[in-house]
């Protein structure tokens, strides 16, 4: 009779883990070019997609070059987190690729206005191709407080 109680918790257990990913989605950020979301909160995690420097309307690369796709990207950030009532305050850990690591200061000047302190983790890779034409891609991973839903 315990084996088939803990086997049953178990199981209970699995499905309540099953049960608490969410996907979260806004117009406010582009729409994803390919099978994936924008986010996905599992467990009060929450897995924000690599993010390119398109345009939410056009779906296309923003003009202006490596700054603008930055600011972009970030814009595309803070939308998807609002819209799952997060801010920029509640990212723990980014991931950047850069097609051309000489821009490492740039992305750091940038990146680092987003934030007033308590950075998130992070690292940084160079990539031969980005998806896109794209000159950076940036995804994060945030983590939800326990008071919002």
């Amino acid at each position: 009779m315990k084996s088939f109680c803990l086997v049953l918790a178990l199981f209970v257990s699995t499905l309540t883990v099953v049960a608490q990913k969410k996907i979260i989605k806004t117009d406010q950020a582009p729409a994803p070019i390919g099978p994936y979301s924008q986010a996905v909160e599992a467990n009060g995690l929450i897995f924000v997609a690599g993010q390119l420097g398109l345009n939410p309307q056009t779906r296309q690369l923003v003009s202006g070059g490596f700054e603008a796709e930055t600011t972009q990207i970030m814009e595309n950030i803070k939308a998807i987190l609002l819209a799952g009532n997060l801010s920029m305050s509640d990212i723990v850990n980014t991931t950047i690729y850069l097609k051309d690591v000489a821009n490492f200061p740039k992305v750091n000047e940038i990146y680092g206005s987003y934030f007033t302190g308590n950075f998130p983790a992070r690292t940084t890779v160079g990539s031969n191709n980005l998806p896109a034409g794209a000159s950076i891609e940036i995804a994060v991973v945030a983590l939800r407080g326990p008071k919002r839903k």
